[in-house]
Formats: structure tokens, sequence, C-alpha cells
């Protein structure tokens, strides 16, 4: 049974809203999609609905910038831990420790996002040398997925590794669109094997492309007219939100 209108043109808006924020930030619209769809859908269905915007956008993302191939080759320990971690380690974890340890990890996780973020905002977290970035790759991408396995969130510890690995903004997106895209895909394997996916469910996923992309677009273009300091600050501020969010959310 198709949904009634009202919840179809709330749910859009929420897809433009998320894909507006991934736009501008380099992440961020499975934390604003899951969390909007929320508020009229069962948690279980927004999760559902969230995949096929999340992997198209992130296609997307990884793909513009022209150093696909580049930064790939550069993060391979990190995507390669990162594939890892979400596909073995994550799920036996989360089995491990039940399905109660859902609301802890997720404090963890905004702990850890808030400290990060308001370090780096005071200037006191360095940035990383290129050798430390090498040594950090395999462990930092296995913790990404692990997390992100277990929470359904992969920004920690993957937004602050790149962040602190120097790229310029158009890169650092690019780069985050490329693990995501990976951890996506992972995790919607991971979601299939469980039977969490119907295909109702699917297709209303794919036609929530659409407003995720046009507002992506504008997101964008915001981006652009920011300065390296500004989109900086602006980064950083989203990930302490986004690490409150977890916490007290």
């Amino acid at each position: 049974m198709a949904p009634a209108a009202d919840v179809i043109i709330a749910a859009a808006i929420t897809f433009a809203l998320a894909g507006f924020v991934k736009g501008v930030l380099g992440f961020g619209l499975p934390t604003v999609l899951v969390a909007g769809l929320a508020l009229f859908l069962p948690p279980a269905q927004a999760v559902a609905l969230m995949l096929l915007p999340a992997f198209a956008t992130n296609v997307a993302q990884g793909a513009i910038g022209g150093r696909l191939v580049a930064l790939t080759w550069q993060l391979r320990w990190f995507l390669g831990g990162l594939l890892a971690g979400t596909i073995a380690a994550g799920p036996v974890l989360a089995a491990w420790l039940g399905a109660g340890s859902a609301g802890a990890t997720r404090t963890v996780l905004g702990i850890a996002l808030v400290v990060y973020a308001a370090s780096a905002l005071a200037g006191r977290v360095p940035p990383l040398s290129a050798g430390a970035g090498r040594i950090l790759a395999l462990p930092a991408g296995l913790m990404s997925g692990v997390i992100g396995s277990a929470s359904g969130i992969f920004v920690f510890p993957t937004a602050p590794y790149l962040q602190a690995l120097g790229l310029p903004a158009p890169q650092l997106s690019q780069a985050m669109g490329i693990a995501f895209t990976l951890a996506t895909v992972a995790l919607a394997g991971a979601l299939a094997g469980f039977g969490s996916l119907s295909m109702l469910d699917l297709t209303w996923s794919a036609a929530g492309t659409v407003p995720a992309f046009a507002g992506m677009m504008l997101g964008t273009r915001l981006r652009d007219r920011l300065g390296g300091a500004a989109f900086r600050r602006l980064f950083l501020a989203a990930l302490g939100a986004t690490g409150l969010h977890f916490w007290f959310g």
C-alpha cells in the first residue's frame, strides 16, 4: 500500500535536506536521513530507505574530483581495513555484545567525536605525517568498519582520520565518498543476509535518490564557495554536532 501524501512530502524534504548536508560537508546523509525518517517511520525501515540514496550519493561524491584512482591507491590500506571490519569484525562484535550494545556504542562514538572536534577547533590536534598516516591506515579502517557495522554510522574514525591527512576540501570530500561507498555496500550485504530488506523498501529508497541528489548538488555549490579555513571550521563543528547527537540522542 502506498504511503499517504503527507508522508511522501515529508520524506522527500528529508531526503533533500540530507543530501544538502552531505553536499556541504561530505558526510551526514545517513545521520540526517535516518533521524528525520524515524520521526514518522519505524527505525528499521528508515535505515533500509537510507541505503540506496547513501550508495548513489557516495558513488557520485567519490567520482567527482578527478582523483578517484590516486586517492583509492593512497587510501588502499584504510579502505581494506574498513571493508574487512564491516564485513567480518563488526557483525561478530555486535552479536557477541548483543543488541543492547547499540546505545553504548553510539554514546562512545559521540564522546569521541566531540572530543576530537573540540580539540581540533582549539588547534591541539596536529595533522598526521605521511608516515603516521600509513601506519594508522589499517587500524583506523578496521575500527571504522567495526564501529560502523555495530552502530550503522561510519563517520568515526573515518572523517577525523581523513581530515588529519591534510587533504584539501575537494579531495577530502572525494575520499569520504570512496570510503562510504565501500561501507554502504558491505552494510547492505549484511542487512540482506539477515533478511532485513524488502523490495518495497528498496523501491522507495530508489525514489529517494532524486531529492537526495538535488539537495547534494545545492550543498556542493555552497561548499565550493567556502574558503579552506571556513570549510575546516564548518567541517569540525558538524563533527562535534554529530557527536552531541549520538551522545545525548
